[in-house]
């Protein structure tokens, strides 16, 4: 006889997981008239998907700040990781979602949180030649210097996906002399 319980939650019925499905595809799809009933009605702000995506996560990256600041407002994590290790400021970045962005700063997110790879939404926005995002980021504090888990600044990270913009605009903060 096994010395703990090895049991795993019931099964979900197939109303539950259709009902589940019509949520995560509102907050994709940035749902507010939707989603805002169903958190009065007591949904976990913080409910995730298969994958750890959360409503959060979700709405942030594909872009909806209204429905961010909703989630946020009802508690939503800013830092909650899904399981890649993604958090919503840096896919954010990635999307180039500035409105989102400030939204989750605005609600405590940490400018320099990263996931266990270290990549932080300055290190995402410089890979993917966002510069507008960079600057946004570094006008919140973002640190430049600041290295991933293999060791690579925003600077490199950029160099290294040839995003020419963004390499240039994280030089020229290295040629600014200091205040």
């Amino acid at each position: 006889m096994p010395a703990h319980d090895d049991r795993t939650s019931p099964p979900l019925d197939d109303d539950v997981i259709a009902f589940a499905g019509r949520v995560f595809r509102a907050a994709r799809g940035g749902a507010l008239d939707q989603i805002a009933p169903l958190l009065e009605a007591g949904l976990p702000p913080n409910l995730s998907n298969d994958k750890g995506d959360s409503l959060l996560m979700l709405a942030a990256y594909h872009g909806h700040p209204p429905l961010v600041r909703l989630l946020l407002e009802a508690g939503a994590d800013p830092q909650r990781a899904n399981d890649r290790g993604q958090i919503p400021i840096t896919a954010a970045a990635f999307k180039g979602a500035g409105e989102v962005i400030d939204a989750l700063l605005a609600a405590g997110a940490a400018v320099d949180a990263a996931g266990p790879d270290g990549r932080t939404a300055l290190i995402t926005a410089a890979m993917f030649d966002r510069t507008e995002i960079v600057t946004q980021l570094l006008r919140q504090g973002a640190d430049p210097e600041r290295r991933d888990a293999n060791g690579m600044s925003a600077k490199d990270a950029a160099r290294a996906m040839g995003a020419e913009r963004t390499a240039a605009q994280l030089e020229a903060l290295d040629a600014t002399p200091a205040r």
